[in-house]
């Protein structure tokens, strides 16, 4: 078990660049940042404009300066208190090639938003400052479970491989299946067939704060998932679910597409579409981040890069099951 903790929770910044292409050229830079990063009020970045943290080509600009094609916009974001999240994490597995890790619900694998150094990204690089294991797969901040990362060029090439060749050939049945990711979740109640397969397409769709986010839309990417309920309560049900394909949240859209939404979801409702409209009265947008819900990366199974022994995992009990949401 590993545990990295910053006791405050203050981090050194960041620096967020961009390079201005045609496209979006031929407005003030203010127009620009208040447009493109909607997460923040017009105000907002006006005031970071007025106090000299928006540089363009190296230089502080002012917010009515006119942006022109191939310029750098860097926004140097001062210092911050990140949100406290879990930084510990048990490791079941770890040779030359691989790492299998338990990844904590609440924990985000890469920076964004308010988190920079509350990742596992950043645990890990701690942890291993020379070769930092690398994200076969990634689970949203609020998914627990199962992590495989590798730790050598063999194991990053061959895995990172197949996972593209297993969503390349998910429509044939039978195409071979290397890495098979099975989760647990729970839905909200009803008559959720035994077994279930999904395939609603998945694709960006807009979202006032961050542009656009992943839901279900009939322009998006195939997607496969092939699911059966485990246990059903009058308040939720219990589902197992393997995919094929790996999209963004494919999960919870696609439970949500079949009428199920994971149950807490904040941000996928019925239809697998973000939920932003009609919210209550001073009720901030909901983002994919957002907790609330219960889905664990349950089980593990695929073939060892180098020796090519087949080698399966499953998560152990863990007390982030919402016994009290069971019922």
């Amino acid at each position: 078990m590993m545990t990295h903790n910053t006791e405050s929770g203050l981090n050194q910044g960041w620096v967020y660049a961009d390079r201005m292409t045609s496209a979006q050229t031929g407005v003030s830079v203010l127009a620009y940042y208040a447009d493109r990063y909607r997460h923040s009020s017009r105000e907002e970045w006006a005031q970071r404009l007025a106090a000299g943290q928006i540089y363009r080509n190296g230089r502080v600009l002012g917010r009515d300066e006119i942006l022109a094609p191939g310029d750098r916009l860097e926004y140097h974001r001062p210092p911050w208190v990140e949100p406290s999240v879990p930084l510990t994490f048990d490791v079941l597995y770890e040779d030359a090639d691989l790492l299998v890790i338990v990844k904590p619900a609440g924990l985000p694998v890469l920076p964004g938003g308010p988190f920079l150094t509350h990742t596992l990204l950043h645990q890990l690089q701690e942890r291993y400052p020379h070769e930092t294991p690398y994200p076969i797969h990634r689970l949203g901040r609020g998914t627990s479970g199962l992590m495989l990362l590798a730790r050598s060029p063999l194991a990053r090439s061959v895995l990172s491989q197949q996972m593209r060749q297993d969503t390349a050939t998910a429509a044939n049945p039978n195409a071979p299946h290397h890495l098979v990711k099975t989760y647990r979740a729970l839905t909200e109640p009803g008559a959720l067939p035994e077994r279930f397969t999904l395939t609603t397409p998945i694709g960006p769709v807009d979202h006032p704060w961050l542009g656009h986010v992943y839901a279900a839309s009939p322009n998006g990417r195939f997607a496969l998932s092939d699911g059966q309920v485990i246990q059903r309560s009058p308040t939720a049900n219990l589902v197992e679910v393997t995919i094929r394909t790996g999209r963004p949240h494919q999960i919870r859209i696609h439970l949500a597409a079949a009428g199920y939404p994971l149950l807490g979801d904040p941000l996928y409702g019925l239809g697998g579409i973000p939920k932003i409209t009609d919210l209550p009265p001073g009720k901030a947008l909901p983002v994919p981040g957002d907790l609330g819900y219960w889905l664990q990366a349950h089980r593990l199974t695929f073939a060892h890069p180098r020796t090519q022994v087949s080698m399966t995992f499953i998560c152990p009990q863990t007390a982030d099951f919402p016994t009290s949401a069971w019922g």
